[in-house]
């Protein structure tokens, strides 16, 4: 009785609770900690995990293995944001291998690897051929090639939405292949890239609704359509 007593409030409290409060905490240095309390803690902090439907680590100083043992653990996750920021993780394609097997990847509506120059497409291209429910995509500031393109158009028949911004070794021919493909897409971000306006008016030949970013370039391709032909 006098051992019931002197046990801490919060130790009472089963797994399932305790869970449920860890899923409310967002430093993942917190988390680390609460896990090396005690055996208890450390189940309730994965099973917290695994209950996440979203996973941020744009200024947290991640890696390889800390990226992928977490996300391995987040069997309900549905978006995924790895963004580089100045403090932010360090991943390379090995890590972003680990990461695509993953039981969640297959469930991912969201995926974000803006700004990673680190990354080929050997890393982008194992990551996206398990993502088949992938709505969102962000490879904005990446150096990827037509490669990733086609790895996407064959693997997210679901795409609505795709940041190439400043992509600049991505080319018309995969730019045309992947939204003949994804026919769901709605939205493009090609500001930045090398592609020329007959490419414009090539992706709205296929779709018509499509919407690109920058908008500017749109009035360009509306000029272009109704010069004559010489």
């Amino acid at each position: 009785m006098k051992k019931e007593e002197e046990e801490a409030e919060i130790d009472r409290l089963p797994i399932d609770l305790l869970a449920h409060i860890f899923v409310f905490m967002t430093s993942f240095t917190d988390l680390a900690r609460a896990s090396s309390v005690c055996k208890k803690w450390k189940v309730g902090v994965k099973q917290s995990l695994a209950r996440r439907e979203n996973l941020r680590f744009a200024g947290w100083k991640m890696d390889d293995d800390s990226t992928a043992r977490l996300v391995g653990h987040a069997y309900s996750l549905r978006e995924l944001e790895i963004s580089r920021s100045r403090w932010g993780c360090q991943i390379s394609d090995n890590g972003l291998y680990r990461i695509s097997l993953a039981k969640c990847i297959g469930n991912l509506i969201s995926i974000s690897l803006w700004g990673w120059t680190g990354i080929t497409d050997n890393g982008v291209v194992q990551l996206i051929s398990r993502a088949n429910s992938l709505q969102h995509l962000n490879i904005g500031g990446t150096f990827i090639t037509d490669e990733s393109l086609y790895a996407i158009a064959d693997s997210c028949p679901q795409l609505k939405s795709i940041n190439l911004w400043s992509c600049r070794h991505v080319t018309e021919n995969g730019l045309l292949f992947l939204v003949n493909k994804c026919r769901k897409l709605k939205s493009i971000n090609l500001w930045g890239t090398r592609v020329s306006v007959d490419c414009f008016i090539g992706l709205l030949t296929i779709s018509p609704a499509l919407q690109i970013k920058p908008e500017g370039v749109l009035l360009n391709v509306g000029v272009a359509a109704m010069l004559p032909v010489v």
